[in-house]
């Protein structure tokens, strides 16, 4: 069926390309198909009979898409295969993007760097043991990555053979397990060894750098545990990246690094120590993409990669002046000694103990910023993607005014 110009567009000696390729004539997919002729008024026998394309004497050229034939002026086809051309490049960049394996990625911050790969182009796949859980919680979440297009793989980290299946449809591996199996993920260092084409692998870290740091019980025996993770990895030879984001902003800013609590105060406020030691915070979303951001970058490569948003680098003093003036109003500062923080450290049970433990290191022992970021062993993200436009401290706590 042939179709005139005039039939679709009044105008259409003045046609807009972009007009063109949000009508019907324009396919999915087309880009990969588009077939382009100069034959002087000669008829191309289509390659696979859905695809003609003519160029009349008369400079107006005919082509089709399925058995539809439009007729356009020559300058909108080759307007549009240039279009198209650039449009395949887009799409064999992203095709070359890796593809990404990401396990324990319906936890805390898994659920980020799931989203984080989806929305950068990267074939993205999430190792789960029940691809349909009865917990309507985990299956909002299962169904919002089959809808940003994540591939969902049945599998556990603890059943080899699943676990070698999941890894061979991979390039990188990115771990985001609990705290609780941060041991474990040698086995999935033994998967990665088994199929050896895995060019990079992220274990489970996102919080202090685990080698440079102060840290008392059981915060210690946590850092120690990803320690001996890295140790396993460099000793098999597998490439990585860890990533070094220092506190998450939902489980520290948001109380204004006050442990047991999800808001932030009111009227009193906790300080360990003197509180003029710096900490830094991170937002998750923003943890994801920088983790995604170095999946492809040579720059990362065996490195470690720190996050360190200037403007989210603040003493505890500081953190609490700017909630302050978001309220405000004043409120009342109650400073805790190193030595009660000890004591309150043995006091508690798990997991708060853990997390006072970190307190402990980050604001009393500094070791979030007690140290350079040395070009030997790693990379400051907000350095290398300064295009990225991350989420300040300032920002986040606007979400609780």
């Amino acid at each position: 069926m042939d179709v005139h110009p005039e039939a679709l567009w009044p105008d259409w000696e003045a046609l807009d390309l972009a007009e063109f390729l949000q009508t019907k004539a324009i396919q999915p997919g087309l880009h990969r198909r588009f077939i382009l002729a100069h034959l002087c008024g000669d008829v191309v026998d289509s390659l696979d009979n859905a695809h003609d394309c003519v160029v009349a004497p008369d400079r107006r050229s005919c082509f089709g898409f399925g058995q539809n034939h439009y007729i356009l002026p020559l300058r909108s086809v080759l307007a549009l295969f240039y279009f198209s051309a650039l449009l395949y490049l887009a799409s064999a960049a992203g095709e070359g993007r890796s593809r990404v394996l990401v396990i324990g990625g319906t936890g805390y911050i898994g659920r980020f760097i799931v989203a984080a790969s989806a929305r950068e182009g990267h074939p993205t796949a999430v190792l789960v043991r029940d691809a349909a859980p009865a917990d309507p919680a985990k299956a909002a979440v299962l169904q919002g990555f089959r809808d940003a297009g994540v591939t969902i793989v049945k599998g556990d980290m603890y059943d080899h053979e699943s676990l070698v299946t999941a890894i061979k449809s991979a390039d990188v591996v990115i771990s985001a397990v609990g705290y609780q199996q941060l041991p474990d993920q040698t086995l999935i260092i033994s998967a990665i060894k088994e199929v050896g084409h895995v060019k990079r692998f992220f274990p489970s870290e996102y919080g202090n750098d685990v080698d440079r740091n102060h840290a008392v019980e059981p915060a210690k025996t946590v850092f120690g545990g990803k320690a001996r993770i890295r140790r396993a990895i460099e000793a098999e030879g597998i490439p990585y990246t860890y990533v070094s984001s220092n506190f998450f902003a939902g489980r520290f800013l948001r109380s204004l690094a006050q442990i047991g609590i999800m808001e932030p105060p009111t009227e009193k406020v906790l300080i360990m120590g003197d509180g003029n030691v710096k900490g830094i915070f991170a937002a998750e979303e923003d943890v994801g993409t920088y983790t995604i951001k170095a999946v492809d970058d040579p720059r990362t490569l065996n490195k470690i990669l720190y996050l360190r948003p200037r403007s989210n680098t603040l003493s505890h003093n500081e953190l609490v002046s700017l909630w302050e003036k978001k309220l405000g109003k004043t409120l009342e500062r109650v400073y805790l000694p190193e030595d009660e923080l000890l004591n309150k450290i043995q006091e508690s049970p798990a997991p708060l103990n853990v997390a006072l433990a970190i307190s402990h290191s980050v604001w009393l022992k500094g070791d979030h910023t007690n140290f350079e970021i040395d070009p030997s062993f790693g990379v400051e993200a907000t350095e290398l993607y300064p295009d990225v436009h991350y989420i300040t401290v300032d920002e986040y706590l606007n979400r609780f005014l």
